[in-house]
């Protein structure tokens, strides 16, 4: 196994939390099932549905959003996990469609080399919008550009998530780790599935 960049998942993954989205819904008691409904069936673009569920908040200042992102904590064993990776030579990312805000703060804390998130930016009035950059249905697209970026091929790129989404990703890259999933079609399609929820546990897969 020729690893050159490890990229994580973001939510349930690096972050002890299942959505980024859905963690800021909560906190302003908003359900976003029927935009996710319209989007899932083709109906809108994966930027009309930030778009839609941003507006849902109301009239929400940027500093309120990255207090509410400030408690989100991370997974269990992932500054650990992410530091020996480092030291052992391996570059990291995170290819998320979760909130580049929480994104950004975990770059920041652990050092990760490329982040790609979805971005929440305010317009000249202060309304907040989104800003597309990774669209779930289509992750493999971003990891293909990360390892163009790298000068790699996806055989050098090792995957870790927990999702759906990121099953294109496990099937095109050279390794891949399901991470504490309850989807049968995420594990089936991981090369390997860690069930403990504590990150230090993908390190014997890289570390010898």
């Amino acid at each position: 196994m020729n690893t050159k960049i490890i990229v994580f998942d973001m939510d349930g993954v690096l972050v002890d939390i299942e959505s980024s989205w859905q963690f800021v819904h909560k906190r302003f008691n908003v359900d976003n099932r029927d935009n996710l409904k319209e989007f899932l069936n083709h109906r809108i673009s994966y930027g009309e549905f930030m778009k839609k569920d941003i507006a849902l908040w109301g009239r929400v200042n940027i500093d309120t959003l990255k207090n509410i992102l400030s408690e989100v904590h991370l997974m269990k064993g992932a500054e650990l996990a992410v530091t020996q990776l480092q030291k052992e030579g391996h570059k990291t990312a995170i290819i998320s469609a979760g909130i580049s805000i929480l994104a950004e703060r975990i770059q920041q804390k652990l050092k990760i080399d490329h982040i790609y998130a979805n971005k929440i930016i305010a317009n000249r009035n202060g309304i907040l919008t989104g800003e597309e950059v990774v669209n779930p249905l289509n992750k493999i697209a971003v990891l293909r550009e990360l390892a163009s970026k790298e000068h790699i091929t996806l055989l050098n790129c090792a995957v870790i998530g927990d999702t759906i989404f990121d099953v294109p990703m496990f099937k095109a890259a050279g390794f891949s780790i399901a991470f504490n999933t309850n989807n049968e079609q995420v594990r089936e399609a991981a090369d390997v599935v860690v069930e403990d929820k504590d990150l230090k546990e993908i390190l014997s897969y890289f570390i010898r």
